[in-house]
């Protein structure tokens, strides 16, 4: 089977010479990095961070929902239980290790969406670079002074939001007895 050639117009050049003049004047969407940065939108999603409290508080409690979450498997932590000194020591646990893989994060977000604390968000910082691999997973302290401090509106630590100290404070068999000496 013969395919036909379409015969190519004589004034291609001249055409296309007629393009990139007239492009050629136009202004231009250059920024000069890194002086001048992008401004994005109010719903631009960068690199994940973590964050405190106000009172320098870790807000993560190593409970895994980002880390199962998390679809390419970015995010690798390891929980540790507070020192018996430590005024958190039969309340919460922490991540004793919280990496983030960044050549392996997709920035979709779906860690920020998990975390029921809280504790880590989507940044504005978009620069992420490193001159290898090793450089490229941001282990817990880089990611705290990248997400930085954030306001907690709910005061979780606060004795008057926690509610009486006896509905937190019932066994497990007197919750199953149904014992209402506590209610």
């Amino acid at each position: 089977m013969q395919v036909a050639r379409k015969r190519r117009d004589p004034l291609y050049l001249v055409k296309g010479l007629a393009l990139t003049f007239r492009h050629m004047f136009r202004k231009k969407d250059t920024i000069q990095y890194p002086e001048q940065r992008h401004a994005f939108g109010p719903r631009y999603r960068g690199v994940p961070a973590l964050v405190k409290d106000e009172e320098g508080r870790e807000k993560c409690v190593a409970c895994y929902m980002c880390q199962w979450v998390c679809p390419p498997l970015a995010i690798t932590i390891e929980a540790a239980e507070y020192p018996p000194d430590h005024p958190l020591h039969q309340i919460e646990k922490y991540p004793s290790t919280f990496e983030i893989n960044m050549l392996r994060c997709i920035y979709c977000g779906l860690c920020e969406e998990a975390c029921p604390e809280e504790a880590i968000f989507m940044s504005k910082t978009y620069v992420v670079v490193g001159h290898s691999r090793d450089l490229m997973i941001y282990d817990k302290e880089k990611l705290y002074q990248i997400g930085g401090v954030r306001p907690d509106p709910i005061k979780k630590w606060d004795p008057a939001v926690k509610g009486p100290k006896e509905r937190s404070h019932r066994t497990g068999d007197e919750v199953a007895r149904g014992s209402s000496s506590h209610a």
